[in-house]
């Protein structure tokens, strides 16, 4: 039995250093990245037990992708390799302000996308202590959709992260998709900016979460609010961090996901809210001062920072 497992895609990040551009830059680093199997490494890397059910290409960009994983320390043992098939890419341009980070998606007819039920042992399932999934894998295709649509039903604890995707489906459909997955829920995350687009909640943290509460009724809620910190509503109270960090940003790429692994180990480690909510706190703060999609950290990184780091505001 796992503590934790993911389902979703990975793709190649093929990433551009600030400051060059796409229209200049003659290398690309090379790393891999996807928010399920972010939060899945991450929480291997911490200590669960976490695997992550998914499709590659049975091709040498497929094996590379299911051996960094492995090596991070997630179970990769059902991983469908597929034959004659595509791995997705995304290519990532980071800028100085006042210039954005920029990120152009080829994605399509990947081997993810060809992803159906029938492929999936739906044991695994159905034997983890907690099932992550995201906006993300059901706007990938009739598939992948099928597949996030039976999960929900598998899932004996099930976690959602929102991660609305403007490039794969509208405000709309995702928010159709989004109320028929959050009352399953038991741990939800998303962004101040996706409360706004997806369900149109603006205003207070508390009007926010209070409104969602109506929609995933039984459900943890944790509001991402990048630098201002986060704020999670849980039995009726509202949770925020004990502490936040003055952090020096390598990459930001990948940071709300480290914050659901974070706060996921505690909670499947039998922590509160409050010990969930700092590790979270912290994990995301790691990550953005490395290189990468995933947060390249364990406990003790985590317990070091949450025993001695800078209290910079409360």
């Amino acid at each position: 039995m796992h503590d934790l497992v993911a389902l979703g895609e990975v793709m190649l990040r093929l990433s551009i250093p600030s400051p060059a551009r796409f229209e200049t830059i003659r290398q690309l680093d090379v790393q891999i990245g996807g928010a399920e199997a972010n939060v899945a490494a991450a929480c291997a890397r911490l200590g669960l037990r976490a695997a992550w059910l998914s499709a590659l290409p049975a091709n040498p960009w497929g094996e590379r992708i299911r051996r960094e994983l492995t090596a991070h320390g997630v179970d990769c043992g059902q991983v469908r390799m597929v034959d004659a098939a595509r791995v997705g890419v995304y290519f990532l341009e980071f800028g100085t302000p006042p210039r954005p980070i920029r990120v152009l998606y080829d994605r399509r007819d990947s081997a993810f996308a060809r992803l159906t039920p029938e492929a999936i042992d739906w044991q695994t399932v159905r034997q983890a202590r907690c099932v992550h999934l995201s906006g993300i894998t059901p706007a990938l295709g009739p598939g992948p959709r099928r597949v996030v649509e039976q999960a929900l039903g598998e899932a004996a604890t099930l976690s959602f992260d929102v991660n609305y995707r403007a490039a794969l489906w509208s405000p709309g459909e995702a928010r159709a998709f989004a109320q028929t997955a959050l009352p399953f829920a038991r741990h939800v995350f998303l962004g101040q900016a996706e409360a706004e687009t997806v369900f149109g909640l603006s205003g207070a943290a508390e009007a926010t979460l209070e409104a969602l509460a109506r929609l995933a009724p039984k459900a943890t809620i944790a509001l991402l609010q990048g630098e201002a910190g986060s704020v999670v509503l849980e039995g009726g109270r509202l949770w925020r961090p004990s502490r936040r960090y003055q952090v020096q940003v390598v990459d930001p790429v990948g940071a709300g996901d480290a914050f659901v692994a974070g706060f996921l180990w505690k909670t499947l480690t039998g922590r509160g809210v409050q010990e969930a909510v700092d590790a979270g706190t912290a994990v995301a703060a790691l990550k953005c001062a490395t290189w990468g999609d995933i947060a390249l950290v364990d406990a003790r990184d985590v317990e070091d920072l949450l025993a001695g780091g800078p209290d910079v505001r409360r």
